[in-house]
Parts: C-alpha cells; sequence; structure tokens
C-alpha cells in the first residue's frame, strides 16, 4: 500500500516536471535570460530523472522472484546514480553556456514576465521538493528522497535566480545573468556529485551506520541474559529494506529448538520495535569456557567461572568478527 502511494506522488511530480518546464521555457523564450535557460535546462533533466525514478519505484515493489531472491530494491540506488549522473551532466553545459556569453555578451529584456514565471516555478518546486523528501524519509526511499533534494535545490537556485533578475532590471548590469547562471551551475554540480555518491554507496553495499547503530541499540536495550554474544554484526540495503546477518552465541547445551525460538525472538523484536523493514540471517554459535565472564545467565548449570563484567552492544563491540568484543 505504500509503496503504491509512493508511485502516484511520483508521478504527479513528472506530471508537474513537464508543466514547469513549459513555464521556464515559456520565461526564456521572453527574457532570452541565460540564468533563466540554465534553469530550464536543468528542468530537462529533472523530467528524465522523474521517469526513471517512477519506473525504479514501480520495480522496486515488485515482490521478489526466483532470480531476485533479495528483491528489486537494488534498483533505487541505480535510478538516484542515473539522476546524480544527468544532473552533473546538466551543470557542466549551463557552465559552458553561461561562460560563452559572459565573454560575448547577452541582453536580457521582458524581466518582469521572466520573474513571475520563474516565480511560479520555483514555488511549485519548493512543494514538491519538500513532499518528496519527508515521503523519502519515511519510506526509507533514496530514490524519492534524491528526487526531492534535487528539487529543493532547484527551488533555492530559482530563488537565486529571481535575486539576479531583479539586480539586472534595478542595475541593468547585464553580465548578472551569466554570473549567477554560473553560480547556479556550480551549486547544481555539488548536488548531483553528492547523489552520486551516496548512490554509489548504496550500490557497494557500504554499511549505513546510522542504520546499523539504531537495529543494535534496540537489541542492546531488549536484550536477554541467554543473548550471550553479538558479533560480525553485517547490514546491506536493498531499496528500503535492511538485510542483516550477524552471529549470536546462546548457551552451548540448548536444544535445536530453544535456540531456533532465542532467534525468532530477536527477529520478532527487530521488526515490531524498529522503524524500518528488517530482514536477518542470524548464525548460532555455541558459548566456550571463556563466555561465562560476560555471560548473564541466572544458575547456569554449566557455568565454570563467575561472570566478571557485562560488555555493551554497541557498533565497536559488534561489528568485529570476534566473540565477546575481543
Amino acid at each position: 500500500m505504500n509503496e503504491r502511494a509512493d508511485i502516484r506522488l511520483q508521478a504527479i511530480v513528472l506530471v508537474t516536471g513537464l508543466v514547469l518546464m513549459g513555464i521556464k521555457f515559456l520565461a526564456w523564450w521572453f527574457t532570452h535570460s541565460n540564468a533563466v535557460l540554465s534553469d530550464a535546462t536543468e528542468s530537462i533533466v529533472n523530467v528524465v530523472a522523474g521517469g526513471f525514478a517512477l519506473y525504479a519505484l514501480i520495480l522496486a515493489a515488485k515482490p521478489r522472484d526466483r532470480e531476485h531472491p533479495y528483491g528489486h530494491g537494488k534498483v533505487e540506488f541505480i535510478s538516484a546514480g542515473i539522476e546524480g549522473a544527468l544532473i552533473v551532466i546538466a551543470s557542466v553545459v549551463i557552465v559552458a553556456r553561461a561562460t560563452q556569453a559572459l565573454i560575448h555578451g547577452n541582453e536580457v529584456h521582458e524581466l518582469g514576465i521572466g520573474i513571475a514565471l520563474t516565480t511560479v516555478a520555483g514555488a511549485l518546486n519548493l512543494l514538491m521538493g519538500l513532499a518528496l523528501q519527508r515521503r523519502g524519509r519515511k519510506q526509507r526511499s533514496i530514490t524519492m528522497e534524491a528526487s526531492g533534494a534535487h528539487l529543493l535545490g532547484d527551488a533555492w537556485s530559482t530563488l537565486a535566480m529571481l535575486i539576479g533578475l531583479v539586480a539586472i532590471a534595478l542595475t541593468g548590469i547585464q553580465w548578472l545573468d551569466s554570473l549567477f547562471a554560473i553560480g547556479f551551475g556550480l551549486f547544481i554540480l555539488v548536488q548531483g556529485a553528492l547523489v552520486v555518491r551516496r548512490a554509489v554507496a548504496g550500490i557497494m553495499d557500504e554499511t549505513d551506520m546510522e542504520a546499523a547503530a539504531s537495529v543494535v541499540a534496540l537489541l542492546e536495550k531488549h536484550r536477554r541474559p541467554q543473548w550471550v554474544d553479538i558479533h560480525n554484526f553485517r547490514v546491506i540495503q536493498f531499496g528500503r529494506t535492511l538485510h542483516i546477518d550477524c552471529h549470536v552465541t546462546l548457551p552451548w547445551y540448548y536444544s535445536l529448538e530453544r535456540a531456533h525460538d532465542e532467534i525468532a525472538a530477536i527477529e520478532k523484536l527487530v521488526n515490531e520495535e524498529g522503524d524500518r523493514r528488517v530482514e536477518l540471517f542470524i548464525h548460532m554459535d555455541p558459548c566456550i569456557p571463556s563466555s561465562c565472564a560476560v555471560c548473564g545467565v541466572a544458575d547456569c548449570p554449566e557455568r565454570k567461572a563467575t561472570q566478571q563484567k557485562r560488555i555493551a552492544w554497541e557498533l565497536a563491540s559488534v561489528l568485529g568478527n570476534a566473540k565477546h568484543g575481543s
């Protein structure tokens, strides 16, 4: 149900983006402003990226199958990466054209109409960007977050461009138009590079430390004495789903059935108390004599030594592939 709502929102954004692109090119036709043209050119990227983002959301919503046992969520990183690359390409074109106009000169006119049309487009971009980012954070969708960040950057850049057009209208200094266009191009270049960086991190399975810390803190808060230790904790993100594998140390004398019940309790805890979808793959380790020093199981029939300390579960102690954080 959430996926369908996300797809509908992205479809609305795509249609609105097409309308905004028309408004911006109309504003350029009236003004012949390089800054306005730069904004209009970048809106082409918005539409192309928005179309691919819509496709990515539709594909990511498909259930897992035999060919994709982890689901289709990775396409969201690909979508964000393509959007970031398109932003970078657009920024290079914008800067090159504005630099040429700065050298050879360019006359701007009909500023009143251009300012009015650009203001409408910027306001709509701001509203769409805020809606997408809010929804993307709530649903853990990098595709929607990337689209939202892109539109918000476009909105703030439009504001800066409007300031430039007003400055030209007040001062009559024509070269300010190209200067603002160059600034706009450099700004979206940085935005595009950041989007690409995050997308590549997801494709390369870079650990989301914030998400990992959140899950570990949840386990620590509800930790049972028989969960002696957790280590080799690894997190991979497939779209909106976190896939976690780790080793959990349990008393060695537990039956297979009881050990399975403890693992099932961990899985239930993470998915019911956490704030996102998590799939766990847990390897069970038996405790060893040195585990007694950190084990909190009361009246353990096989205890070899008294408990000396309790090791708190945190990222520093669970990421390594060693029992008891050693």
